[in-house]
């Protein structure tokens, strides 16, 4: 009888054994990983989004010699506009459903991914999305499907990965339900203790003439020029310079081909022409 005793004791602290540590190999609850920041997608166009800024549009009866003060802002702000239109007609669906995904908690799957599963509207439509996130040593790694009812079914209309301080990222964003092939590399960098960042857009649709075009748009800690713009066309070795001060809005431009120099050409803190300072 003792001896059933101690062997039914040995086997209730086995069991005590067993429970226990399986409670302490659980370790604390998975997080899932954080999405890269709005700035890792979106380029900022917003000192540039439109003329009216100068007050020299045709409705403005401003004389064609005064708008004419307006030239090395003007072809800078003309630069820009072409990326800015090209992107706001092409990223619209796919930046809206980027900007969503901060609204939503994810759920994990069985394969260890975490799934923001959400509806958005754009273009007057209604869209539904599925961002799936997952960590790994290296990083993070993203993968964003985008479903149209009746129209498409989970288009995979980008993917990319950033490093786990989410300092640094890319992705690769395709064409068009229609079109699945690259259209568009975004590199971007941050460093949130100095405020410093850039985004560089880049075409990489293959076998067209614009295939390597980009713009770049950075922070930088430079008190005089803070922001900077570089756009790039590669079949003509086109490079434009463009920095200015975002408070007080003065700026330069350097393009070597549409002013047949390698001189700053500058503008005050009204958008008006002047001549750089030393």
């Amino acid at each position: 009888m003792f001896k059933s005793i101690r062997i039914l004791l040995a086997m209730g602290l086995v069991l005590l054994l067993v429970i226990s540590c399986s409670k302490s190999s659980s370790g604390p609850k998975e997080e899932p990983p954080a999405i890269p920041p709005a700035s890792s997608f979106i380029m900022d166009f917003s000192d540039f989004t439109g003329p009216d800024t100068t007050g020299m549009m045709p409705e403005s009866g401003i004389p064609n010699e005064f708008i004419l003060t307006y030239q090395n802002w003007g072809w800078a702000y003309t630069n820009v506009v072409v990326w800015n239109t090209v992107l706001t007609v092409t990223l619209v669906v796919p930046v809206a459903a980027f900007l969503e995904s901060f609204k939503h908690e994810p759920s994990q799957q069985s394969n260890g991914k975490w799934l923001w599963s959400y509806s958005f509207t754009a273009l007057n439509s209604s869209y539904t999305a599925k961002l799936y996130g997952s960590v790994s040593n290296d990083g993070t790694e993203w993968e964003m499907y985008i479903t149209k009812e009746g129209v498409y079914e989970d288009f995979l209309w980008y993917e990319g990965g950033a490093d786990l301080p989410r300092t640094h990222g890319i992705w690769t964003v395709y064409a068009n339900p229609d079109n699945a092939t690259p259209f568009l590399s975004i590199e971007w960098n941050r460093d949130v203790n100095v405020g410093t960042a850039d985004i560089t857009y880049t075409n990489i649709t293959p076998s067209v003439q614009n295939n390597g075009d980009y713009i770049s748009y950075g922070l930088v800690g430079d008190a005089t020029y803070d922001t900077f713009y570089q756009i790039y066309q590669k079949g003509e070795d086109h490079l434009v310079e463009i920095e200015w001060n975002r408070q007080i809005m003065y700026g330069r431009i350097k393009d070597l081909i549409h002013f047949e120099d390698e001189e700053w050409h500058c503008w005050d803190e009204h958008l008006e022409d002047i001549d750089c300072p030393n």
